[in-house]
């Protein structure tokens, strides 16, 4: 406030707790003796009793309403929410969250949100955390630049832990598309991006940069020689001077000290951390978990996070990690993204676990097997060898084996396929039939909660069946899939039909499947969809959740139909209203009646 100091200027902070009660107030004026214009002003502290603590299981939020005013008059207000949590880290616990040990189980993903892009709906973003928290994520990590305000903000209302990162390499080229060099603004940056996100619950550790100590050139300030530590205490200390409460920390390369990487003879032997990686807060590492227990022999004092790990290896990179001692793991593109393809008709990276439409492949229900251990599971998915990839990428071996669950195949032939289980032994039936019971074995990273049945004979078609059971024998979950027949209906559902804000930016999602006569999913029916609609809201896109089309997802009403399904995403009015969708295929035809409500 410029000429502040010719005024009574009072400042007045009143809390409400998560029920809107008034709980303390406090106020203050402005400090003496200083020529500043613009200042900050510590209010004085205010203590409350049995405060109700935010968690990811019960996500408190309070209310601070300030209100400025200058000789009475009331010339500013702002009402932020916070929520109040302690965080702890350490070599000996890895992380604690009000003084509860939580293993971080995170996702890194670009911020982009399926069929919309880059662009920020609120309604996208909830809804994607609360479909990975549905599989036992707790946490995300943004990769690899600072999301959107309403990004931790949702954090916060949902419950998921926050990873913020501030950019990819600390270079004024290379990964760097600033108007100005990186190293003439990194301390504007860092300090409207401390500022913005640090009363977020949410947020837990700020990462300073990106698969770092690899190359000199990305390491920040040039002649200090020291692979960036000396950028990283630079950052470090502006950092602590907006934020104080959290740690910071720097993901690695896959690389060792001296940046020794795969290409280096010694690369296998040689298994010193990288220097960057012993200087910072937490120790972050992309990948190369089978090698921790040996940096933590050279340096035992490392707080480590696997802040990437390749979904190709599934749990391996879970099981590699001493969940007691370490932070966590994010896997790397647990959601499919557009951009990183490696191959012309794919259009991004799609080694996932979820279509960039949510909806979850079979290994989805694996790595939920390992993160929500608690609740018996068992899902099947048949193998197609002909969707098998694998690519080198970043010195990383990465890929997908291509799962689905498809029974309708060629008369006679054979299928392998997995169960995916946290349970002791599954028995699977094919018809009623027993093909036999095999054991989790739970001693083997790479083979545990997976059990493999090869060459299953799949007849005529039919249903595979696979049932889960404890030591004792007791069935504890099942999963079935069938043969489809002939496709004669649509089956239309909307995602939240008595939700839906006439707020115009309120989504909604409403996803078409193909069925048959006994309601099945028909996953060969490919032919287009055409839509018509009227009413309170306007189309944004369709979107078939093929990451290889040539089609367009917006400004269309007419797509082909992938796998016997297709996603509409529609954009309510400012008004509220009546919202009539029509649907036809191939001579199948369906509608949906929807309204939008007015808060």
């Amino acid at each position: 406030m410029d000429g502040w100091q010719k005024h009574d200027v009072r400042i007045r902070t009143t809390l409400r707790n998560p029920k809107g009660v008034i709980v303390g107030s406090v106020q203050s004026g402005m400090p003496e003796h200083t020529h500043q214009t613009c200042t900050e002003v510590r209010l004085p502290a205010l203590t409350l009793e049995n405060p109700q603590l935010w968690s990811c299981e019960s996500p408190q939020l309070y209310n601070a309403e300030v209100v400025v005013t200058a000789d009475g008059m009331v010339v500013d207000s702002l009402t932020e929410q916070f929520g109040i949590r302690s965080l702890e880290f350490s070599p000996e616990f890895g992380f604690k969250l009000n003084g509860k040990k939580i293993f971080l189980q995170g996702n890194a993903n670009h911020h982009d949100l399926g069929a919309l892009g880059a662009t920020c709906y609120d309604k996208a973003i909830e809804r994607m955390m609360l479909q990975l928290k549905s599989f036992g994520y707790n946490c995300i990590r943004c990769s690899h630049n600072p999301y959107s305000d309403s990004f931790a903000r949702i954090a916060d209302r949902v419950g998921i832990l926050v990873v913020d990162e501030l950019t990819d390499k600390w270079s004024d080229n290379d990964y760097w598309g600033g108007r100005q060099p990186f190293t003439h603004i990194w301390h504007k940056l860092i300090t409207e991006w401390i500022k913005r996100d640090r009363n977020r619950p949410s947020i837990i550790l700020w990462s300073l940069g990106n698969e770092l100590q690899i190359r000199e050139g990305w390491a920040g300030f040039e002649g200090t020689n020291d692979w960036g530590i000396t950028t990283y205490n630079i950052f470090n200390q502006l950092v602590k001077r907006w934020d104080h409460t959290r740690l910071t920390t720097v993901a690695m390369f896959p690389a060792r000290a001296g940046a020794i990487t795969r290409h280096d003879k010694e690369f296998n032997d040689y298994l010193v951390p990288p220097e960057l990686a012993c200087a910072t807060e937490v120790a972050s590492f992309n990948y190369q978990s089978d090698k921790y227990d040996a940096y933590l022999k050279y340096r035992p004092d490392l707080i480590l996070f696997q802040s990437e790990a390749e979904t190709s290896n599934l749990l391996q990179p879970y099981y590699n990690m001493d969940k007691e001692r370490m932070v966590g793991i994010a896997y790397w593109g647990s959601v499919e993204y557009w951009g990183e393809s490696n191959k012309w008709p794919k259009k991004g990276w799609n080694y996932s676990f979820f279509e960039h439409t949510m909806r979850p492949y079979p290994q989805a229900y694996l790595i939920k097997t390992a993160f929500m251990p608690e609740i018996p599971e068992v899902h099947i998915g048949v193998v197609d060898a002909a969707g098998a990839e694998s690519v080198s990428w970043n010195d990383v071996i990465v890929g997908r084996m291509a799962l689905n669950e498809c029974w309708n195949h060629t008369p006679g032939s054979r299928r392998s396929l997995f169960t995916f289980t946290n349970a002791h032994s599954v028995e699977l039936l094919v018809n009623g039939q027993s093909m036999g019971i095999q054991k989790n074995d739970t001693t083997r990273a790479n083979l545990r909660n997976m059990i493999y049945w090869k060459d299953v004979p799949y007849g005529n078609g039919g249903s595979v069946v696979a049932i889960a059971r404890d030591k004792s024998g007791k069935e504890v979950a099942r999963h079935r899939i069938e043969t489809a027949g002939k496709a004669v209906a649509l089956r239309i559902e909307a995602e939240t039909p008595t939700d839906w804000k006439a707020d115009g930016m309120d989504l909604q999602y409403i996803n078409v499947t193909v069925i048959d006569k006994k309601g099945r999913p028909v996953w060969d029916y490919n032919e287009p969809l055409t839509l018509q609609m009227e009413g309170a809201a306007r189309l944004v896109a369709l979107d078939n959740g093929d990451h290889y089309t040539d089609e367009l997802f917006h400004g269309i009403t007419s797509k082909r139909m992938y796998q016997g399904r297709m996603q509409i995403i529609l954009r309510s009015d400012q008004e509220a209203g009546n919202v009539t969708v029509k649907i036809s295929s191939a001579g199948l035809k369906g509608t949906l009646r929807l309204k939008t409500i007015k808060e």
